[in-house]
């Protein structure tokens, strides 16, 4: 269980269960980073879906921005995690 509520989860619940996890690997000159793509689900069965990068193995949540090679990684991830795909609708 996920024990951080975010500020947009709270008012849903407080813990939330880690259902699936998909790291897609980035670079943007020399910076090496990773975005995170989760799939949480609430204690009522609702899906939620979590946005957030990596950098030095820590997440940080705020923006995340994907390069039209960043979204092919990310369509060629989901293949192994269908579950994460049909919450994202792809």
């Amino acid at each position: 269980m996920c024990g951080t509520p975010d500020a947009g989860t709270s008012r849903l619940s407080h813990l939330t269960v880690l259902v699936d996890e998909l790291t897609v690997r980035q670079q943007a000159g020399e910076r090496r980073f990773a975005s995170i793509v989760q799939l949480l689900e609430t204690p009522s069965g609702e899906q939620l879906i979590r946005f957030a990068y990596s950098t030095d193995g820590s997440a940080r949540r705020g923006p995340v921005t994907f390069r039209a090679r960043d979204i092919e990684r990310l369509r060629a991830g989901l293949e192994k995690h269908p579950d994460l795909a049909a919450a994202l609708g792809l």
